[in-house]
């Protein structure tokens, strides 16, 4: 009976502490920033042109958010970087809701989010070296994922059978899964604290308004990640105590 019980409540804090990784893995919102710097104007691919030579060049070419207002919003994730106006005295965080998407919102791919992405043709001068430590971060997300799901996996196959070994596994997944995420948030407050997210979020805009003022703060998808991590930590630490008890049984 306590078996029982200790597996239904650990099956219930590993599903919730999962789907808040999800969550946080598919939303945009780990950052959210707000500046008085005008619209975003980030620079998009365009069709290749070819020169006197026949070769082909990247020609380049600037979205602009419209129409422009004193108050610029920006989100960012995983997967996206978007950016729109709003009024002065909209809330940052109420206004980057999905509930709150305005038709002049411009998106730009962010996998490797967090750490500065350089935008336009490479090398590009507001290109920063931190960027090589994004990779980390990506690799640690897509990583907890995977530990995750490994251990949902074997806990599946593991539960109808009563077998300590998979129970035990899937607790050392999950447990895997809760630092990977842990060190995934520490990594992006690392960036945060330490690094100049200002210039940043202001990208080539700063140069035009070098006395703007931009606020920052961490979006939903960030605090979804943190209460995630002791959810899973603790459905890991409950399945391999479970196994134990099942390993003491037999």
């Amino acid at each position: 009976m306590r078996v029982g019980a200790a597996t239904l409540s650990g099956g219930i804090f590993g599903l919730v502490g999962t789907l808040c990784f999800f969550v946080a893995f598919g939303t945009d919102y780990w950052l959210v920033a707000s500046d008085n710097c005008g619209p975003h104007a980030w620079p998009t691919p365009t069709t290749p042109a070819k020169d006197a030579n026949g070769t082909e060049i990247q020609l380049w070419e600037t979205l602009t958010a419209s129409p422009p207002a004193s108050l610029s919003l920006l989100h960012e994730g995983f997967f996206w970087r978007c950016g729109f106006q709003v009024e002065p005295t909209a809330h940052a965080t109420l206004a980057t809701l999905f509930t709150n998407q305005p038709e002049s919102k411009v998106c730009v791919h962010g996998y490797l989010f967090p750490l500065p992405v350089a935008l336009g043709p490479v090398p590009h001068p507001s290109y920063d070296a931190t960027a090589v430590f994004r990779g980390f971060w990506t690799v640690l997300i897509v990583l907890g994922l995977v530990g995750a799901l490994t251990g949902g996996f074997l806990l599946v196959c593991g539960v109808p059978f009563v077998s300590h070994k998979l129970h035990t596994l899937a607790g050392a997944f999950l447990i895997a899964a809760a630092c990977l995420f842990l060190f995934t948030l520490l990594l992006f407050v690392l960036w945060m604290e330490a690094m100049d997210v200002e210039r940043y979020v202001l990208q080539e805009r700063g140069e035009a308004c070098p006395g703007a003022r931009v606020s920052v703060l961490y979006g939903l998808s960030f605090m979804a990640a943190a209460a995630g991590v002791p959810l899973e930590l603790v459905s890991g630490m409950v399945f391999m105590l479970v196994g134990r008890a099942l390993r003491a049984r037999k």
